[in-house]
């Protein structure tokens, strides 16, 4: 078994876990929020379902770091480092998908209890998607 597989599996399905976390939090959060929209009698805004889908990026990173080791170990790299950064590497891309599941779960709570805020919660959101981007670019760079 070459562990430069295991590194590449790694890293595609541990940030797809943190998607499918991150996803399934910021969902169900904003069907809550729309629930109470709907019983109050308010408007429910559709802009949450960008809260419920942000997470969804993370699986995009992971699958390519899992490309970038494939290509860095035909090109010769370390089967031992590919192993490593595939799994530290999906690990925090995962990580990052899960927490900015959890903020934009709190995102969607928020804007349906205040119907204010939006740019700011995205802002928050994109602040935990560049953990998994500096995690995807510096991985590499280590790769390289």
């Amino acid at each position: 078994m070459n562990l430069a597989f295991v590194g590449m599996a790694a890293a595609l399905g541990l940030s797809a876990c943190g998607s499918a976390f991150g996803a399934g939090f910021a969902g169900m959060a904003s069907v809550g929020a729309w629930k109470k929209c709907y019983a109050s009698g308010k408007p429910a805004p559709f802009i949450m379902i960008a809260f419920s889908g942000a997470p969804l990026t993370q699986t995009i990173y992971g699958f390519l770091l899992m490309n970038f080791i494939r290509s860095a170990v035909e090109g010769g790299a370390d089967a031992g480092l590919a192993l490593g950064v595939g799994l530290f590497g999906g690990l925090a891309i995962g990580l990052s998908g899960l927490f900015q599941g959890k903020c934009a779960a709190a995102a969607a709570d928020a804007l349906g209890a205040t119907g204010k805020g939006t740019a700011n919660y995205f802002i928050v959101v994109g602040i935990i998607e560049t953990v998994a981007l500096f995690t995807l670019v510096f991985s590499l760079l280590l790769l390289g």
